[in-house]
């Protein structure tokens, strides 16, 4: 299991708990691609202009890009966002502080 946080303040955090039968057929390239389609599709600005925009940069944009509106309904785009973060990541634990713009 996953466990998936992703915090826009100290009051207005969300967790998401991700289940193997979630992630059933996700891969980490499949995770990655979907993540990089919704940066694009969400029109995110890169935080380097110059070079390769890593994951870390995607997930952050992408979870600030999609609003915390969407995190807060816990919908589907959320649920998928947080499967494919634990896909890519790979760790038991993620935090993604919005503001402070860290993965932790």
């Amino acid at each position: 299991m996953y466990t998936v946080t992703v915090a826009f303040r100290a009051d207005r955090e969300y967790e998401f708990h991700v289940h193997a039968e979630d992630v059933a057929g996700l891969d980490s390239r499949s995770a990655r691609e979907w993540l990089h389609d919704e940066f694009d599709e969400l029109e995110c600005t890169p935080t380097n202009p110059v070079g390769k925009v890593l994951v870390l940069d995607v997930i952050l944009n992408v979870a600030k890009y999609g609003g915390e509106n969407r995190f807060a309904q816990g919908g589907e785009w959320a649920r998928r966002f947080a499967s494919c973060v634990a896909v890519a990541l790979d760790r038991p634990v993620v935090r993604i502080d919005v503001p402070g713009f860290v993965v932790g």
